[in-house]
């Protein structure tokens, strides 16, 4: 495990979050790098050094779907419903300068400390800014409904609150209106936590299926099977999907990933029912080890580890 330590940076390192405390610990590895931790569990972790870097896993599976949008360097509109540490979007400044993109953020003590002290550029840093990066303080879904029809190339549902996806954000009216933002050779990709049965994930990709007629789960086999808990990623869009890509890419990753499509998807679905509004709950809490890691960190901080 890397080693870190605390942002010493006084109120705007710790603060009251929608889930509890928000805080940046730093990469002791990394020495420009920062994990942000809201109520303890991990949110996003932002190499200011390298916005290339992608940590976790999850992000470096929502990066290759970037990569494989459209041709490389071409510039795309790309929606980030939760802002958390702007890890996507400084990725896509840096593979797509031009690109023009808007975060949600729905804490605004998270948007704060992420302004002051994770800055999208730094004086003398080798990533200039490139682009236009706007983050908007907001519920997810309400921004969502308001921005116009056809606007955006990629929208990305990476939202949590204390560790937990809150219902509104899970439901096919919710992946309706992700639809509606979507130009025509649009992406729409979220971000699923969840653990044994896997009946939550089932009942979300359920929803998007009854949306998009093209889509694809990309996890891990121990989390695809049940066996831990951990994160889904779904992408879907009304054209096929870079499937090839992205099972290439995903097998080759540090901790290789399966995709599941077509029949597959079928089995995994498993005749779950697409989550609606009218019975929609936020998703399952992450175990306890999740939140422990944080006191991890600080155990090896006091003790001068690395």
């Amino acid at each position: 495990m890397p080693g870190h330590q605390r942002d010493g940076a006084g109120p705007d390192a710790d603060g009251p979050g929608a889930g509890g405390p928000v805080e940046l610990v730093g990469d002791l590895d990394r020495p420009g790098a920062w994990m942000l931790l809201a109520d303890g569990v991990p949110q996003s972790h932002v190499d200011l050094d390298d916005p290339l870097h992608l940590e976790l896993e999850y992000m470096r599976r929502l990066g290759h779907l970037i990569d494989l949008a459209a041709p490389a360097g071409e510039p795309l509109r790309v929606l980030h419903l939760g802002g958390g540490g702007l890890t996507l979007a400084r990725y896509v400044a840096a593979t797509r300068p031009g690109s023009h993109q808007l975060a949600v953020e729905a804490e605004p003590e998270v948007a704060r400390l992420v302004r002051r002290r994770l800055p999208l550029a730094r004086p003398g840093g080798r990533w200039p800014a490139t682009g236009k990066i706007t983050v908007r303080v907001a519920d997810a879904r309400a921004a969502l409904e308001q921005v116009p029809a056809g606007s955006f190339d990629v929208v990305v549902a990476d939202v949590f609150a204390g560790g937990r996806t809150p219902a509104h954000l899970t439901s096919v009216e919710f992946t309706l209106a992700a639809a509606r933002a979507l130009a025509p050779p649009g992406i729409y990709a979220a971000n699923i936590a969840d653990g044994p049965p896997l009946a939550h994930a089932r009942g979300r990709v359920a929803a998007v299926r009854s949306v998009f007629p093209h889509v694809c789960v990309i996890a891990e086999a121990a989390v695809l099977r049940g066996r831990r808990f951990g994160n889904l990623v779904v992408a879907a869009a009304g054209h096929e999907l870079p499937v090839a890509g992205l099972i290439r890419w995903t097998a080759a990753d540090p901790f290789p990933a399966r995709l599941v499509e077509g029949a597959a998807l079928d089995r995994f679905v498993a005749g779950s029912e697409p989550i609606t509004d009218a019975h929609a709950e936020p998703s399952p809490a992450p175990p306890g080890w999740l939140a422990l890691k944080k006191n991890d960190w600080e155990r090896q901080d006091h003790a001068g580890h690395c």
